[in-house]
């Protein structure tokens, strides 16, 4: 199927309230172009080095996710212009997103990512951290920036029951701290699970390979 086909049958299987991230790490700018004049806007990216790449090529109202483990010293490349950062670790990441985001005299949306996977390979909080950080939050620390939600990833398995429990662990937490302060996005889901993702109550989808096709590593 041509990159048009591709996407037009993810958007077809995304209810009206479920966003679409287009995870376009790996893609030249020609081909997350090709898909921006189909009318998508938000777009992820893995590495900060790729990101600072493409972005000044590509249209301006791009709205750009970082969605790949981001370490500290990169922090400042990427906050001028970051439209969401989705993979908060930890609390001394949170800390230099707020430090960058009051020398840009902005805000800078983020979600914590919460580490659901029994998987080594995953970066991630704890439950208990993910809560401590989001209470640190709502105290009046990190004033640079908004917290919007949480983002996980499943196992990479078969087992729909698990990919299930791993995903209601979030949603979970998602609801507890919901009562707290009111949260909009809950990221789950790739290429692989996203229908499960959304059954199981997340709101924003991160697909790439399902669009753009196997990744082209340059």
């Amino acid at each position: 199927m041509s990159l048009e086909q591709n996407y037009q049958n993810i958007l077809s299987q995304l209810p009206q309230n479920v966003k679409l991230v287009a995870v376009s790490k790996t893609n030249p700018a020609n081909k997350i172009k090709e898909v921006y004049d189909l009318g998508q806007r938000a777009f992820g990216e893995n590495k900060v080095q790729e990101l600072l790449e493409k972005q000044p090529v590509l249209p301006n109202d791009i709205e750009w996710h970082l969605i790949g483990h981001l370490q500290t010293n990169k922090v400042k490349y990427i906050a001028g212009f970051i439209a969401m950062i989705e993979s908060i670790d930890s609390e001394k990441l949170l800390k230099e997103v707020d430090k960058e985001a009051a020398k840009n005299n902005r805000k800078i949306n983020v979600l914590l990512q919460v580490k659901i996977a029994k998987e080594d390979t995953k970066f991630g909080l704890t439950v208990d951290e993910a809560k401590a950080i989001f209470n640190q939050y709502l105290s009046g620390n990190f004033p640079n920036v908004e917290i919007k939600g949480l983002m996980g990833m499943a196992s990479f398995v078969d087992d729909e029951t698990q990919i299930r429990e791993e995903f209601s662990v979030l949603k979970n937490l998602f609801d507890e701290l919901s009562q707290l302060k009111p949260l909009e996005t809950l990221s789950m889901g790739m290429s692989g699970d996203f229908p499960i993702a959304i059954e199981s109550g997340s709101n924003s989808v991160r697909v790439g390979s399902a669009i753009f096709g196997e990744r082209n590593y340059f």
